[in-house]
């Protein structure tokens, strides 16, 4: 069912819409998740570290796909907030055909490079043809991944995120049950966790583009249906582009870190792959429900309620902290039993390596929910170079000194970059937030 969200408490509204967001971004780490602890358990500790420096490469297509996603929902919600709806349907298609696009480049150029990748991080010799073959799998995926992402986009600018949560909820269970299915019982090794990924993501992906189809033909119509505008896919790029190259650069300074890790033998690799899963539980959580934020912001600034724009910060913040800070508590008390759920024959090395970062990095999750509020409501309002240059100074620093203190410090060093890189990028975007909303709300109610 599609959600006004204009109207009630800011606080009430965001925890109503996002629950079910944050429940669905749980179950899409499944995929990741499954495919790590499969290979971990099933097939070892080398077949964990394969997937796991994939994974970085990966966060580069999910980085295109999660700018398609948030370009068309801010832009939908825009138009449907206004209650514009013969705009928004051809937003919707336009974005489509945009995404088919994108992804068909991004497909050919996978296919062709991504070996090269893997060289380029320098992947250890006994990990590179089951990083290749996952890497490989995955890129035949891609229009799966991209034309959902788009579809839960839709769905989240229209105010509904029950429908995504009940696909991902069913799909990433399935996608358990045929990882096992395919390595335990078919012998497929690394191949089969990625094939169990392809299958599973390609059924939901086909049944919410359906379900997306029905929901908008049902929205009420007053002219002729244009199925494209050059006019719209622009403004969807001006969301999704920046947002892509955020994300863009988070991968790319991934890949750096990884190269830095992957110096240090398969045992650390291993037990950074594990962390980083977790980790990425929470990154990816609250990136999420900042982009809930953002589609809050955007309903609000189509129906020219801009006070609840200001008010969505408080809201956010709150909402954000309770949620950073209890994945805190479960990292610091139960991080190693929680490592060691990926592992069948786990080394010291390994495990420590793991608990390290944790007892490092996780301290300082609560900084993420000042800056993903205040990036998500800029992202809502169209305040893309500020959101942008918030980004970059994270990345940049978390980039430079982890390969700076990994020379200094060794491999814990490397932890120790994402800390300093948050709190430079947190301050920024509350400064950003602070000097900007309230301005730019108060001209826009003068118009």
């Amino acid at each position: 069912m599609n959600k006004d969200l204009t109207v009630g408490s800011p606080t009430k509204v965001l925890w109503q819409f996002c629950l079910p967001m944050f429940g669905s971004i749980l179950f899409q780490q499944l995929y990741n998740i499954a495919d790590s602890l499969v290979a971990g358990k099933l097939i070892g500790e080398n077949a964990l570290a394969a997937v796991g420096n994939s994974f970085e490469i990966t966060l580069i297509f999910l980085a295109f796909s999660f700018g398609c996603n948030i370009g068309s929902s801010v832009i939908v919600s825009r138009y449907f907030g206004a209650k514009e709806y013969d705009t928004m349907k051809t937003a919707i298609s336009s974005a489509l055909v945009g995404t088919v696009t994108l992804c068909a480049v991004l497909m050919g150029a996978g296919l062709l490079c991504c070996r090269s990748l893997l060289e380029l991080i320098h992947t250890p010799a006994e990990l590179m043809a089951d990083s290749a073959e996952y890497l490989d799998i995955y890129t035949l995926g891609l229009p799966f991944l991209f034309l959902y992402n788009v579809a839960t986009g839709i769905f989240s600018a229209l105010g509904d995120s029950r429908t995504p949560f009940l696909f991902l909820a069913v799909s990433s269970t399935a996608n358990i049950a045929v990882d096992v299915l395919f390595v335990a019982v078919f012998g497929m090794g690394v191949a089969g966790v990625a094939w169990a990924t392809f299958l599973c993501q390609g059924v939901s992906c086909v049944l919410s583009l359906w379900v997306v189809s029905r929901r908008v033909k049902a929205a009420p119509a007053e002219g002729k249906r244009v199925w494209f505008s050059w006019k719209l896919l622009g403004q969807i790029a001006v969301v999704a582009i920046p947002s892509t190259l955020q994300q863009t650069f988070v991968s790319v300074g991934n890949i750096v870190i990884q190269s830095v890790i992957n110096s240090f033998g398969s045992s650390v690799i291993a037990g950074y792959a594990a962390a980083t899963k977790l980790n990425n539980v929470v990154i990816s959580s609250v990136s999420t429900l900042g982009s809930g934020i953002s589609n809050y912001a955007s309903q609000n600034v189509g129906a020219r309620k801009l006070d609840r724009v200001k008010a969505g910060f408080g809201a956010g913040v709150k909402m954000l902290a309770v949620i950073c800070l209890s994945f805190t508590a479960l990292y610091l008390l139960a991080g190693r039993p929680l490592l060691l759920l990926f592992m069948n024959d786990p080394t010291a090395e390994a495990v420590s390596t793991g608990v390290a970062f944790f007892h490092i990095v996780s301290p300082f999750y609560v900084l993420l929910a000042f800056k993903l509020s205040s990036d998500g409501l800029m992202r809502g309002c169209g305040m893309m170079g500020r959101f942008m240059a918030t980004t970059l100074s994270d990345m940049f620093l978390r980039m430079t000194l982890a390969v700076v203190f990994a020379r200094m410090f060794g491999v814990n060093g490397t932890w120790l970059a994402w800390p300093v890189g948050w709190c430079v990028g947190s301050g920024l975007s509350v400064v950003f937030y602070g000097t900007s909303i309230a301005r730019w709300t108060e001209e826009k109610t003068s118009l």
